[in-house]
């Protein structure tokens, strides 16, 4: 099946209309479906995905989650509309609503399940966010990232910890300051991309990948992201080791 194809066999379905929810043989389907708009973010699709990515995590019929666009584009990133209506706001209006949407991103991220981002075509600003915030990345070759916010006189603040992690400091450094166009082969160089795929093996590809993962226990799997959460910055000191032991004495004891 096409991964825009999906029909809900399990668990719950959400249709708003801007963002699509399908859940089908334990794979949780987000698209974003302003195809019009490049899929830009508004106010809407943002309260949307952080819910859609909240109740996934409660759903025991959802196992993976996978991230797409409708159309032509992954997403634009934020809606220019919207960016230019926050130019008027008060600093406590634009505060709020900057942190609902630095919740959106940290929803995904902190995701206890796999979550894949299938992206083709234009990947902008926030939707970059959303990219790095996955586990796994894959993109046709036709898909370019562009971290733009600095030439529109913004920062890309509430994405920066998710692109430091994905790609390292000194590359994000490079690219969120230039604003340059980052194609599929730079993307997968730098660790944006896990994987480059041909248009018409895109879904296939996701298949693979979803193949892989259920060799995985599905508690082990919640263990193992939790664990490289908790290791990826620390210092390998004697609480860490101790910590890593416990973690593997615990899961051992699972029936799993």
């Amino acid at each position: 099946k096409s991964v825009h194809d999906l029909r809900p066999s399990c668990g719950t379905l959400r249709m708003s209309g801007q963002v699509l929810f399908a859940c089908h043989e334990r794979v949780g389907l987000i698209t974003l479906n302003r195809p019009k708009k490049l899929n830009a973010f508004n106010e809407g699709m943002r309260d949307e995905i952080a819910e859609i990515v909240a109740t996934a995590a409660q759903d025991d019929a959802v196992g993976v989650v996978v991230i797409t666009g409708a159309g032509r584009a992954f997403s634009a990133g934020a809606d220019i509309a919207h960016m230019k209506a926050s130019a008027k706001f008060s600093r406590a209006q634009n505060v709020a609503a900057a942190r609902i949407m630095a919740t959106m991103f940290h929803t995904l991220y902190s995701l206890a399940k796999p979550t894949i981002a299938a992206v083709r075509g234009a990947v902008r600003g926030g939707g970059a966010g959303l990219v790095a915030a996955a586990d796994i990345a894959i993109g046709t070759r036709d898909t370019t990232f562009r971290l733009t916010e600095v030439r529109l006189g913004i920062v890309p603040a509430m994405i920066s910890p998710y692109i430091a992690a994905a790609i390292g400091e000194r590359m994000a450094r490079r690219y969120v300051l230039t604003g340059e166009e980052i194609d599929a082969a730079e993307a997968f160089r730098i660790g944006l991309l896990h994987e480059i795929c041909e248009e018409d093996d895109f879904t296939a590809t996701v298949g693979r990948l979803l193949h892989e993962l259920y060799q995985g226990g599905p508690a082990a799997l919640v263990a193992a992201k939790q664990s490289l959460r908790a290791v990826a910055r620390a210092p390998v000191d004697a609480s860490i080791v101790n910590a890593t032991a416990d973690r593997i004495a615990d899961i051992r004891a699972t029936p799993e």
